[in-house]
Order: C-alpha cells, then structure tokens, then sequence
C-alpha cells in the first residue's frame, strides 16, 4: 500500500491542478486506486472542472472529496486563502465502494441492520471501514451515523463535514464524474487494509461530570437534578479570570461516548457547541441531541490545550502501533480550532 498526499496554494486553479498532478504521479509512479479531493470556496464556480481534471489526468479508479473552509497537506495549512488538497492511494487488494447518499435514502432506525447492508453492499462479516463527507445543511449526521453503528456496531467510521458553505447548496461534494451539493460521500473499503483512529478534542473539562436529569432534544433542561444554566453559572464562578474571558467564544459541552465508565478523561467525550441559552427556564441549547442519563462535562478550548492534547494522543498513537506499518493519515480539523 502507498499513499502520497499534495497541496498548492494558488489563485489560478489550473496551476493548482498542475503542480497537484505532478506531485501525486512523481510519488506513486503509478495511477492511485483512489484519490481524496479538497478545495476551497474560492473555486466554487470551477469546481466542476478540477474535479473532471484530477480524474481524468490521474486516471484514478475512484474520486471523492468536498469543499472546504481551510485544507492541509504535506504538513502545510491554508485557512481563509485559495487552495487545493490532494491525497491519493495505491491500494492492492483492497474493494473500494464508491456511494452519495441523500437523507431520504436511510433506512429506518428501527428496521432491520440488512437494510443498511443492503444501502452499501457490504455486511459485516467483510470488516468493512468507512470514510465518510457530510453536508451539514442536508444531512443528519447523528441519525445516519447511529443506523450506521446498529449495523455495522465493530467498524471504523471516520469523515467530517465539508466546510465551505454559509447555506443549503453551496457545499460541493466530489464522486468521480459527479458533483453533488447535498447529502454525503463516501466510500466502504474491504479486504487488505486497516483503517484506526487517532481523537484529539482540543479542549480540557472545567468543573465536574454531571448527568442529564431532564432534556428534550437538544435542549438541556437540567444537570443533576438543577436547572442546568445555574450550574454552568456556578462552574464559571469558580474559575479563573482568564479562562472566564474564554468563555464568550470557547465554551462547549462535553457528552460522554462511554455511559459505563465510572471516571472519565481526555478523549473519553465528544465536543459539542452551545447553540444558546434561555435564562428564564435555567435552559441550553446543545449542537446535539441529548439523552437523559448520559454524563456530560464542560470544556474550554484554547491553542495551547489544542497543540499538546493533539501531541499528547499522537504520541500514545505511535507507542501503541509501533512496528505497524501504516502507509498514510488523513486529517479532519475543526475549523474552530484555526491555524
């Protein structure tokens, strides 16, 4: 397996689509099995042309890819700036199955898992991994991945939302010759190939773990029992002034992935936004659906707690895999977390 990944960051598309090109074929040698297609807004009236050009010039088996607010390759960062990502695969003895899904396409929640082998075309039994690219405008992302999840409960699903839209249908989504601006790409890979998975949250948790007592939807009624905007009060009233100033623009909500563990850590919670609050009912609302029951916590993010947790479970990463030989890594950053 070989993997080779580029970036250019020029105004002019085509020599983007150049200097990408060259690069990927002077790495593999080779056309790749598959090839990872990120671009900016700034290109968004010729994105139907860079996706045909690298396709076509890469004579690449399957594309896929989507529009984005910032894009990184070869160690290198573009953010609020035209450019180009590009990573691309020699995958031998690896199935590659291409898919774009619309929302009205999932399979109820409370059907059978074989609808949803049935939507891909691969079962269980195959080991399949999944890289996945959801508009957030169009796509439910938590309903698709907890079918995806009943389904397929031991495979790895890894993706993010594209990010280059303010509204429905300015989100571009690459499949090959098609381009798509709804729903979500992906692809299931089988056979010879390990995908595993690296979560750096970026944040640290103030205050203590709370449980849901009284939720509905995303909207967070209460927090062991109180009403749960005064018991973000309190918490905030206890922390420093600097980390209070962080608040206005950092603040988000910690939802435990794991309801059975007594204590929690880093990387133990996935980070939601705090959408708003009402300061009559003591209410918040969550960029989540939330359950009651589940164990939550406060969290702060700033660049100095995003750089050493990311080192942090990179280094445990490689201590743990060490001799494992992965070929490739592809990176998903929050766009909140900048430069």
């Amino acid at each position: 397996m070989q993997w080779a990944s580029s970036i250019s960051v020029s105004s002019n598309p085509d020599e983007n689509i150049r200097h990408c090109v060259d690069e990927i074929r002077d790495q593999l040698k080779n056309p790749p099995d598959i090839a990872l297609l990120f671009a900016t807004s700034h290109f968004s009236k010729e994105y139907e042309r860079i996706q045909s050009a690298f396709y076509d010039q890469l004579s690449c088996k399957t594309l896929i890819g989507c529009s984005a607010g910032g894009i990184i390759g070869e160690g290198k960062e573009a953010e609020g700036m035209p450019g180009i990502s590009l990573m691309a695969g020699i995958l031998p003895g690896v199935d590659i199955h291409p898919f774009h899904l619309e929302q009205s396409a999932l399979p109820s929640l409370d059907g059978s898992p074989r609808q949803w082998e049935d939507l891909f075309g691969v079962t269980p039994k195959e080991s399949p991994v999944f890289l996945l690219l959801c508009d957030p405008f169009s796509f439910s992302a938590e309903e698709w991945l907890d079918g995806l999840d009943f389904a397929f409960p031991r495979t790895v699903k890894v993706g993010g939302f594209a990010s280059a839209a303010a509204k429905p249908g300015e989100n571009a989504f690459f499949l090959n010759r098609e381009i798509f601006h709804s729903g979500l790409v992906g692809v299931s890979m089988t056979g010879d190939v390990v995908l595993d998975t690296v979560v750096a949250q970026g944040c640290y948790p103030i205050g203590p773990a709370l449980r849901i007592t009284d939720c509905e939807e995303n909207l967070l009624k209460e927090l062991d029992g109180r009403p749960a905007l005064e018991v973000l009060a309190e918490i905030l009233s206890e922390i420093d002034p600097q980390e209070q100033e962080q608040v206005a623009h950092s603040l988000f909500l910690g939802i435990a992935m794991d309801t059975m563990k007594e204590t929690y850590g880093p990387g133990d919670f996935l980070i939601r936004n705090l959408m708003g609050s009402d300061p009559e009912e003591g209410h918040i609302l969550v960029a989540s659906r939330l359950y009651q029951g589940r164990t939550v916590q406060f969290h702060l993010r700033d660049a100095k707690a995003s750089a050493s947790d990311l080192d942090a479970v990179l280094s445990s990463f490689i201590e743990r895999h060490q001799g494992s030989g992965y070929t490739g890594a592809l990176l998903f950053s929050c766009l909140g977390r900048g430069q």
